[in-house]
């Protein structure tokens, strides 16, 4: 797993080898939709970095592609750790899409991810320390559930 440097020379994102700082939240985050467009949710737990949680964030988002779901997962780890604090986070995704469009290893060719795309490094920016790496869906099975509850409240299932 890479980590980013919020705030380069140039003011851009660059990948480093840094190790985490002392005091950082870790961030499963998970986006699905049901037919993809189609009722879409989010579900992020975080943990402090001794692994004990601190909070577990989802919402329904109506009907939404899978993708965008990804992206709000993220985007609401990140105001997390910018309102709570510490400002580090370590970001586990499922999505291999949002991961490498993150570090800048995919374009970000969806009009409506570029938004949501550009929303997100404007977050990582305010971070004194970031990192996202991939993670099997195996790996990932709590931001799983917090995404298909979501997903099920919102289409009246719970």
């Amino acid at each position: 797993m890479s980590s980013l440097s919020p705030r380069g020379r140039t003011g851009h994102l660059f990948e480093s080898r840094e190790n985490p700082p002392q005091h950082y939240l870790i961030a499963h985050s998970d986006g699905g939709a049901r037919g993809n467009p189609g009722p879409a949710g989010y579900g992020v737990v975080l943990r402090d970095e001794s692994g004990h949680k601190v909070a577990a964030l989802s919402e329904y988002l109506g009907r939404q592609t899978n993708n965008f779901a990804e992206y709000q997962g993220l985007i609401a780890a990140l105001e997390y750790a910018i309102e709570h604090g510490p400002k580090a986070l370590r970001v586990i995704s499922d999505s291999e899409l949002l991961v490498r469009q993150i570090k800048g290893v995919y374009k970000v060719k969806n009009a409506a991810l570029k938004d949501l795309h550009a929303r997100a490094k404007d977050l990582i920016a305010q971070l004194e320390w970031f990192s996202i790496g991939h993670a099997l869906r195996e790996h990932n099975q709590e931001a799983d559930r917090l995404a298909n509850e979501a997903m099920d409240k919102g289409m009246g299932r719970r």
